[in-house]
């Protein structure tokens, strides 16, 4: 996944997500910083959102089902995973991926998942920091290798 599909799937699903938050397309424009004339013109498919508004939308509305369909229960890690690709992450607490995450492998401590949605890796640490992600397979596991070593 990278920055233009996410832009493509938000941007489809604008009006989705608008109506499942219960918003108005003006209190919807004021919400997301647009205004209702290029909201319209995003919801009909005329042109496409950007990257900031993408970032604001799923943001604000994490919690609706088709934000969290779209990118699974952390969409902001999707998102920061894109921007940032293949950096280490400062220490962020997840849930340590019960849903949404498929376990790749385990060692010293350490987790490497793959988010079945959106297909990007994390790494975890014993406490479920995550510390790594990237949507770079061979990059997540050579990361991995590394982590696991040092310890």
């Amino acid at each position: 996944m990278n920055r233009e599909e996410i832009i493509m799937l938000v941007s489809d699903k604008l009006r989705l997500i608008r109506t499942e938050a219960g918003y108005t397309q003006d209190k919807m424009a004021e919400i997301i910083g647009v205004s209702k004339k290029t909201l319209v013109q995003i919801e009909k498919g005329r042109v496409l959102a950007g990257w900031s508004t993408v970032v604001t939308i799923c943001a604000l509305f994490r919690e609706t089902e088709t934000v969290q369909f779209l990118f699974g229960n952390e969409p902001l890690e999707v998102l920061e995973t894109v921007a940032r690709e293949g950096i280490d992450y400062r220490k962020m607490k997840t849930f340590g991926g019960r849903i949404w995450w498929r376990e790749v492998a385990r060692k010293n401590g350490f987790i490497l998942q793959q988010n079945i949605l959106s297909k990007h890796f994390r790494i975890l640490d014993d406490k479920h920091y995550r510390v790594y992600s990237s949507f770079d397979e061979k990059q997540s596991k050579i990361r991995f290798k590394e982590l696991t070593k040092n310890v």
